[in-house]
């Protein structure tokens, strides 16, 4: 190559460098994300996941806002997620050990409905479980997973405010214990 080429093309480099520096600092600071972390009390979000029909593992349209005035914990999760399949037997032993007898375990899937139906069938689970496909991930952060990952849990009261929400696999016996409160 030659040298004066060379040199316009680290004449250019620094002249795009130059502009894109200075257009940076000429732009405002982005804005907030959409959506926070929910803090306990707040019911906004859980209006919105109540407002939501999804369907379940057999395809059947079901509303969310059957399950309004009980207890609820909804677990966000995918089947190729590792840490939420393996938190799934515990949470079915939840479910079904009747323990919290008012309590209502849900999953809402984040993945297509033949891979949720396909798990479903494979797998027992105790509750029902709902296909959101990539918008569980949006209605997952309305409800406090800023970082968007997965399993995401929220344990709603009966009143319908948000008592906590965990990221990442459960620990049970933490669970445990803010289920004893409610």
């Amino acid at each position: 190559m030659k040298k004066s080429h060379l040199l316009a093309y680290g004449a250019i480099a620094i002249l795009f460098a130059a502009s894109g520096a200075w257009y940076g600092t000429r732009q405002k600071a982005a804005p907030p994300p959409l959506t926070s972390t929910v803090q306990p009390g707040v019911s906004a979000p859980v209006d919105a996941l109540f407002a939501q029909s999804l369907a379940d593992d057999k395809g059947v349209q079901q509303a969310l806002a059957q399950w309004k005035g009980k207890p609820l914990l909804v677990n966000f999760w995918a089947p190729w997620c590792g840490p939420c399949v393996q938190e799934m037997p515990e949470l079915s032993a939840l479910q079904a050990g009747g323990k919290y007898k008012n309590l209502q375990v849900i999953g809402i899937g984040i993945d297509s409905p033949t891979n949720i139906a396909d798990f479903t069938q494979k797998f027992k689970i105790a509750y029902p479980v709902y296909v959101a496909g990539v918008a569980g991930t949006e209605l997952s952060r309305q409800l406090g997973n800023a970082q968007g990952g997965l399993p995401y849990t929220v344990l709603i009261g009966a009143d319908g405010q948000v008592r906590k929400t965990y990221l990442g696999r459960l620990k049970f016996d933490l669970l445990e214990k803010d289920l004893a409160a409610l």
